[in-house]
């Protein structure tokens, strides 16, 4: 140890979800704790134009759409009949103002100091703060954490404009509903925000130059999803590579490799985000990031190659989830202060907010096959279960990969309504190493969208060979 005398033991840059994580653990372990954050609000993107706002979006149009009452009502009815740009504001800014209250608050109840402005190292132990104010102050730490998430990836070849060619940043700032919506980008942000303004009975294009989507999903999930999202109205062009975006001033026109053109009111560009680390100066401390601006380091201590400089979050790359993020702060300050932690499972899930929603955990068919792991597949569909039909679900799917060998269940994947919240009931079972036979002993409420966890466990089941404690033994023949 030394005997230098820092400012602070830990210093948080970047108040998203990881550096929320880290600095609150930090405070209840009683260190002196710095966040530091160049926006003018804490929360980092995660509050301001990513996560919460993203989700506060969705459940905001479907209730004013009345979405989810369209199966019984016909696909004109609507809660609101004229919605309007600022319709979906008023939720989100009330949301976002809770969002950062609740966060001012954990941190002051904890202790944790914080400042706003841009941070950039000086040496290895000591970072620059300049403020908006103008001012500059130089603050020492012991250990260090880089939260500083990601920003929007802008090639110069996309003419933005901020009003009529966006980000995913600005869009939630535009100033009207446009008719008609072009989405570049088929990736997480790029599908909730087509199938979100789809919802909305927007004409929505999605373009994605791969001849596939969502790749770490299931094929056969992504193909149950591809075929609900064209039914609701979005045109996906897979495979389609963009020659040029051209700004007319009428519409914003969409040149393709195929010679095929796109036009629309709008244009959202979502292909890709970058490493917002650029201004931080790691070089000056021997910190490297890749050709993205992201952060290597070690998966399980979030340490860097310089071992008092930890990174955690969307900085560091996949998954780029907020729920792994809160874990991989509390773990990286509880390895920097030198406390001991539980280890992360190593099953978590995935949530894709979209309209439906896609969530899974554990491995794909295509991962098992891979392996050459012999696997059952049980399948349930929502609109089979009681409670999908009081809903008035058409469509939703859960499906459950099952070792032919040890029974365990090895993945789940699930399309529609509530998947984001069904999943943790798989990946409960998964990391407690339980079998499909959890699934045919217990009960579920009834009627619930979790009793089809228990159908599509039967329908493996019923599949599987029987297993040896199950088959009737002969009765001994009594001797004569």
């Amino acid at each position: 140890m030394t005997d230098t005398v820092y400012d602070y033991d830990l210093i948080v840059i970047g108040s998203g979800p990881s550096g929320r994580s880290a600095a609150i653990q930090a405070g209840k372990l009683k260190r002196r704790v710095l966040v530091v954050d160049r926006k003018d609000r804490l929360g980092g993107v995660s509050v301001h134009t990513g996560t919460i706002p993203s989700k506060t979006l969705r459940e905001t149009v479907l209730n004013l759409t009345g979405w989810r009452e369209r199966s019984f009502y016909g696909r004109s009815y609507r809660v609101k009949d004229e919605i309007a740009a600022e319709d979906l504001r008023a939720r989100l800014h009330k949301t976002l103002d809770y969002e950062v209250d609740v966060l001012e608050h954990q941190f002051n109840r904890n202790h944790v100091d914080t400042l706003l402005g841009a941070a950039k190292f000086i040496t290895d132990h000591e970072i620059e703060v300049a403020t908006e104010a103008g001012e500059t102050q130089r603050i020492t730490g012991a250990k260090f954490l880089v939260a500083t998430g990601t920003k929007t990836f802008r090639p110069d070849w996309v003419p933005f404009n901020g009003t009529t060619v966006v980000d995913s940043d600005e869009f939630l700032d535009i100033a009207q509903l446009p008719r008609s919506l072009t989405v570049v980008g088929a990736g997480v942000i790029g599908v909730e925000y087509a199938t979100m303004f789809s919802a909305l009975d927007i004409r929505v294009t999605l373009i994605e130059p791969r001849e596939s989507f969502l790749d770490f999903v299931d094929k056969a999930t992504i193909q149950e999803f591809a075929h609900q999202i064209r039914e609701n109205g979005v045109d996906l062009r897979l495979g389609s590579a963009i020659e040029k975006i051209e700004d007319t001033g009428d519409h914003i026109e969409v040149t393709l490799a195929n010679r095929r053109h796109i036009r629309s009111e709008l244009l959202l560009f979502a292909a890709g985000r970058m490493g917002a680390t650029e201004r931080l100066g790691l070089d000056a401390v021997g910190v490297e990031t890749d050709h993205r601006g992201r952060i290597d380091v070690d998966r399980k201590t979030y340490q860097t190659a310089v071992k008092h400089i930890y990174a955690t979050g969307d900085v560091i790359g996949h998954p780029s989830l907020a729920s792994t993020s809160l874990q991989q702060g509390r773990v990286a300050a509880c390895h920097a202060l030198e406390t001991p932690t539980l280890e992360e499972s190593p099953w978590f899930p995935y949530g894709i907010y979209s309209v439906p929603e896609i969530s899974t955990c554990g491995m794909s068919e295509e991962e098992l096959q891979e392996q050459d792991i012999a696997y059952e597949v049980g399948e349930a569909r929502f609109r089979e279960t009681s409670r999908g039909h009081i809903m008035g679900l058409e469509h939703g799917m859960l499906k459950m990969l099952v070792s032919l060998k040890t029974r365990r269940i090895l993945g789940v994947q699930i399309v529609g309504e509530g998947a984001t919240e069904l999943i943790h009931i798989g990946q409960a079972v998964m990391n407690l190493k339980g079998t499909v036979d959890y699934f045919i002993q217990n009960t579920f409420n009834y009627p619930t969208l979790a009793e089809a966890y228990k159908i599509a466990g039967l329908d493996a089941f019923n599949r599987m060979p029987i297993p040896d404690e199950f088959k009737v033994k002969p009765k001994a023949k009594k001797a004569k």
